[in-house]
């Protein structure tokens, strides 16, 4: 297999320890790669210290209101520019194993063997302490609630999916010639479940990578729209709020992917943040609280 022209999408907000511990487990990856890092208008030296220890990291800077998905999309816009054959969406607290990127490079080149050359590949990730499973691929629920996906567990095989969490994400040049860039409609969440959704009704598959690629700790819903310790109003606050459900971006998912009865699935996270909704705080996995999924950037 030649050596891919890669390159990593980042983006941080204001914790460069953890920044700088991300950069320094994907340097040691074997494959060379060109890093495409926003810092959305940190504080805390993270620009300074990413130059000092990785000049080569093309940072670009954020005005303090992008957040994950505006990050994203303009560090995965300067990218496309250059023509990669791939993008890798990493999460500045993911740490990747060694090997990591190989293995999800050797996995799609498998699937372009089989037929499949229009694969998006996911990363699953675990916790780091714990052993237990935390990111990547996830399948439509088959109960009635249209907008679940459920976490896929990954396994010795690969596995298809119908969506990804973002935090490692290995995109082919094909997929991003249909899907583009991630959607601006969105601000915090949802931007990687749709670009996932997108790329499924073009014609392009989500598979879950063979086992973990590296770690990375779930997101607590402590103080979020989904922690019951909270009163009424906090929670309906919170949900509203950008790393919750605001209105505008998920009146534009649930249009996009719910259906005819789509106004019926629009109102639900409101409904829960109000009646509370207990099981988020005990099920290993996220129906359509995808708020809690992207890095908090």
């Amino acid at each position: 297999m030649k050596q891919a022209n890669l390159a990593v999408i980042m983006t941080c907000f204001n914790r460069r320890n953890t920044t700088l511990a991300c950069l320094n487990a994907l340097y040691q990856q074997k494959n060379h790669c060109d890093v495409y890092l926003t810092d959305d208008g940190s504080s805390d030296g993270t620009t300074e210290a990413v130059k000092a220890e990785y000049p080569e990291v093309k940072i670009l800077q954020g005005n303090g209101n992008l957040f994950w998905v505006g990050g994203m999309h303009l560090a995965f816009g300067e990218a496309i520019k250059h023509q990669y054959d791939y993008y890798l969406w990493l999460n500045d607290d993911t740490f990747l194993e060694a090997n990591a990127v190989s293995k999800l490079l050797q996995t799609h080149q498998s699937l372009a063997e089989q037929g499949y050359p229009e694969s998006i590949v996911v990363g699953s990730t675990k916790d780091s302490i714990t052993g237990k499973a935390t990111y990547g691929g996830a399948v439509k629920s088959k109960k009635w609630y249209s907008n679940k996906f459920e976490f896929l567990e990954p396994s010795s095989a690969i596995q298809k999916c119908d969506a990804m969490y973002g935090n490692c994400v290995l995109i082919p040049k094909s997929v991003v010639a249909k899907v583009g860039n991630i959607d601006t409609a969105f601000v915090h969440s949802l931007g990687d479940l749709d670009y996932a959704l997108r790329a499924g009704k073009l014609g392009c598959k989500v598979w879950v990578a063979p086992g973990y690629i590296g770690t990375c700790t779930k997101n607590s819903i402590r103080n979020s729209w989904a922690d019951t310790n909270l009163n009424i109003l906090e929670r309906l606050k919170k949900v509203l709020h950008i790393k919750g459900f605001p209105l505008k971006s998920w009146t534009v998912f649930c249009s996009r992917h719910s259906g005819s009865f789509w106004i019926f699935y629009w109102f639900l996270p409101y409904v829960r943040a109000v009646v509370g909704y207990k099981d988020l705080a005990t099920s290993p996995t996220f129906s359509e609280d995808i708020s809690q999924t992207n890095s908090e950037v």
